[in-house]
């Protein structure tokens, strides 16, 4: 049975949804980001109690099919950003519409429609989150920064930090509060 799940964004979120089936003795046969599969059916009371678990730690079973698209999406997204490897050219629309296999102008009304904001700009939200990690923990500098997620200049990078936070990435560096969001929440 596949169960899908919202706000698995990471490897711990894969942990931490792994130790919550195993509370209720559910057998996985594969975990990834936003799903887990298990080997037999779950009961209608066992779903309810493990909806409810999944809801404390911050989770949540994903019902019908655009909500699951949707998840998907957005886990293509953070799993891409994070690699910190999007080539200058990168074309959001065809990275999700190879990966999906749909057709992104579907992929992009359906997730508009649900999520009240475009798929670029959900994708700019999210490399905006990337800049300010990677900016606070001084990994790497602006140009490297930059480099690494598909800005053609550090002036975009910049320009596009500021129209998002308000701040330029210096100024963002030098603030005492950073205002970071979690990405299952940008």
């Amino acid at each position: 049975m596949k169960i899908f799940i919202k706000n698995m964004v990471c490897g711990r979120c894969i942990s931490a949804v792994e130790n919550i089936f195993n509370e209720f003795n559910i057998k996985i046969t594969s975990i990834n980001l936003g799903e887990v599969e298990s080997e037999s059916e779950v009961s209608s009371n066992t779903l309810e109690l493990l909806e409810k678990r999944l809801e404390e730690t911050g989770f949540e079973r994903i019902k019908d099919s655009a909500h699951q698209l949707i998840d998907k999406i957005k886990t293509l997204i953070i799993e891409k950003i994070s690699e910190l490897d999007i080539d200058e050219n990168f074309l959001l629309s065809e990275f999700l519409s190879s990966k999906l296999s749909k057709d992104y102008s579907s992929l992009s009304k359906a997730f508009s429609q649900n999520e009240n904001i475009t798929l670029e700009q959900f994708f700019i939200l999210q490399k905006i989150e990337k800049v300010k990690e990677l900016l606070l923990y001084n990994e790497f500098n602006l140009t490297e920064i930059s480099g690494k997620l598909g800005y053609k200049s550090v002036q975009h990078l910049s320009s596009q930090f500021r129209n998002s936070t308000g701040f330029t990435p210096t100024e963002f560096k030098k603030l005492k509060i950073h205002n970071r969001k979690p990405l299952d929440l940008v």
